[in-house]
């Protein structure tokens, strides 16, 4: 496996499959983890940095993950492929910053995992299901963090738990999280909904690339703030009963009320979204990603049917920047890659 493969079609986060996939685009598990014996990542020495890196790639390396790994050096990696894999949810903006902290990510065939190195903490193991699948995430990075803690030895604390960079994360050091699709409620201006709902339960409201990013194409992430007190089962059964429920609900409400009150309109914006991608000659990553967020929706309420979810997904991806220059194979400026963007559209929406 390359990188150059995972272009080949879209990530585990997209795929379109698994339950409640029209409103719960994927679910992610994350645990952060540190090695004893070591300050953390933004307090160690170069030396110490290089030294918890050399370990940790000979113990992911050598342990069974249930699927072939791929481990990626950052530093060797140019811009753009550092960019792919962030775009791919498969390492942090934060993460692909090559300044002088040595950084890696190792890979699973299949990008169900990905475990990054020396992040804001040393270990940070994700993993990523299709739809609403927190349990099975939850079981699998369950078993990547007893495989390494069998191997390595993890800062803990009898008091406080795992030990972490950040002191929101102490505790079990987990962060569970659902990508969420949420047009309708973008259309019908009741988004603050969730906003207020979010904050009530104490949770963390981002866009599509986490801290600090935008809601891009209708996509937010939704995910606990803190760890110390509380159990992993309990943060686990709050999403999976209590928050991803209740947001299903209020998305599914608004696409009903969409239909039934106002589908001259909602068709309007479909068809509209149609047009526009079938025909552009240069498009931005943010226009494309709304219309394609209207065409989605459009597809999941049946009000189109000229186009297929995995179409969507895929362009959902390819459309990226740095995803767009790794598949002409060439370095392109802002304006090019509007005119590549808008002709790769064309190409896959009128075969479609």
């Amino acid at each position: 496996m390359s990188l150059r493969e995972l272009t080949e079609h879209a990530g585990e986060w997209l795929r379109g499959a698994g339950p409640h996939n029209e409103v719960v685009i994927s679910s992610r598990i994350r645990l952060a983890r540190n090695l004893a014996g070591y300050s953390f990542v933004n307090r160690a020495t170069p030396r110490m940095q290089q030294e918890v890196l050399d370990r940790c790639r000979e113990t992911i390396t050598k342990q069974d993950m249930g699927d072939e790994v791929l481990w990626v050096e950052l530093k060797n990696c140019p811009e753009v492929d550092r960019q792919l894999l962030v775009e791919r949810h498969l390492i942090s903006r934060n993460h692909a910053v090559v300044d002088k902290v040595p950084r890696a990510v190792a890979i699973g065939a299949q990008e169900t995992f990905s475990i990054m190195v020396n992040e804001e903490d040393q270990l940070r193991i994700q993993v990523l299901r299709s739809g609403m699948q927190l349990g099975s995430a939850f079981d699998q990075v369950n078993r990547i963090d007893d495989a390494l803690e069998s191997k390595l030895d993890f800062a803990f604390s009898q008091q406080w738990g795992y030990l972490t960079a950040c002191p929101t994360n102490v505790g079990t050091g987990i962060r569970v999280s659902v990508m969420l699709h949420l047009p309708a409620l973008q259309l019908t201006g009741e988004i603050d909904k969730v906003r207020r709902a979010a904050r009530d339960m104490h949770l963390a409201v981002r866009g599509l690339f986490g801290e600090g990013s935008e809601a891009l194409g209708d996509l937010f992430q939704i995910s606990n703030q803190t760890t110390l007190g509380r159990g992993e089962e309990e943060i686990l059964a709050d999403f999976e009963r209590t928050i991803v429920p209740q947001i299903i609900a209020y998305e599914t409400q608004a696409r009903q009320a969409l239909i039934k009150q106002r589908s001259s309109q909602l068709d309007d914006k479909i068809w509209r979204a149609w047009g526009l991608l079938t025909h552009a000659r240069t498009m931005s990553t943010e226009e494309v990603l709304q219309l394609l967020s209207h065409l989605r929706l459009g597809v999941n309420l049946g009000r189109i049917d000229t186009v297929d979810i995995p179409t969507i997904n895929d362009l959902f991806l390819s459309t990226q920047p740095a995803h767009l220059q790794k598949l002409t194979g060439s370095e392109m400026d802002q304006a090019a890659r509007r005119e590549a963007r808008a002709k790769l559209i064309r190409r896959k929406l009128n075969r479609s």
